[in-house]
């Protein structure tokens, strides 16, 4: 049972994100909200609605280091584990204006929660300040646009308001029921094996929560639509940060394991240190990287099991 808890979890998951996405993007295109500000905000917190729920959840149930290990991990995995396999299918060209400003945020993002996890809680007003840097990020990436990708204009959207309120609700209750039953499915394999819920946290878990962004930047790939995918996982690892954690932190203070400070947290800032470094000095994200970034995810999941 507790793993047919995982996988319709992540069944609903994955499906309520893309029903909440589709929902969302054709409600804001009949608001005529500019295109930019639909694919900043309304489909980046779509694809990490799924972080969102199942960090909210574990913390509220008093699971920390799942809600915790769920965000970091997800860093790690859109890094290591997707730009390798988007990279396998079809070698990433790195183009955007818009880079230097936003891997500059995904850095910061990262750095910014040394401090935050030596203190050893996550408490409301650590997460007032990451929901903050949301903010202004958000307002400052619509004033200077750039020549960024503003929207997937692929992505489908339903004929009419009320179906497109539909999917909105029809993808919140699904992710709501999915992140519940991956969170107690989680806990229950953990224990019953003895693996320490962190480390359930920073694989399944997170893996499990980033199917939304490891689908849309395989598609990408496949179509060699580089900028989607690249911005997709950047973006996505600033909303992780800034929006999920701050607004769990809000919600309920979130206590900080030492594991997360001493090696979790290292990893994810290198890899993201190592991503910004190739998209700042290298044309194209080729095989051998991706080869390179697989090779790299499967030593972390072997190292992280102590």
């Amino acid at each position: 049972m507790d793993y047919l808890y995982l996988i319709a979890g992540l069944v609903g998951l994955f499906l309520g994100g893309e029903a909440l996405v589709r929902g969302s993007v054709g409600i804001a295109r009949r608001m005529a909200i500019p295109p930019l500000l639909i694919g900043l905000s309304v489909v980046g917190f779509g694809t990490s609605t799924p972080e969102l729920l199942v960090s909210v959840d574990a913390a509220w149930r008093g699971v920390p280091d799942i809600a915790l290990g769920n965000i970091v991990g997800s860093n790690i995995a859109n890094i290591l584990l997707i730009i390798g396999l988007s990279a396998l299918v079809w070698p990433i060209k790195v183009m955007g204006a818009t880079l230097r400003r936003d891997t500059a945020v995904m850095m910061a993002a990262a750095l910014v929660l040394v401090p935050i996890f030596a203190m050893a809680q996550m408490g409301r007003p650590a997460g007032l300040v990451l929901f903050a840097g949301l903010v202004a990020y958000l307002v400052w990436a619509y004033r200077q646009p750039g020549d960024m990708s503003a929207e997937d204009a692929s992505v489908p959207t339903p004929t009419s308001a009320l179906m497109s309120t539909l999917w909105v609700i029809g993808g919140l209750v699904a992710l709501m029921v999915g992140a519940r039953l991956l969170v107690d499915g989680a806990v229950s394999v953990a224990r019953a094996y003895g693996i320490s819920e962190a480390f359930i946290g920073l694989t399944i878990v997170a893996v499990g929560t980033s199917l939304p962004e490891l689908a849309t930047s395989l598609i990408a790939a496949f179509r060699r639509q580089s900028e989607i995918a690249i911005g997709n996982i950047v973006g996505s690892n600033i909303f992780n940060v800034l929006a999920i954690l701050g607004v769990t932190a809000m919600i309920t203070p979130i206590p900080v394991a030492p594991r997360f400070l001493t090696f979790d947290l290292p990893i994810m800032i290198a890899v993201s240190l190592v991503l910004t470094a190739l998209l700042l000095t290298r044309p194209v994200i080729g095989r051998g990287i991706g080869v390179a970034m697989l090779a790299g995810y499967v030593a972390y999941v072997w190292a992280a099991q102590g």
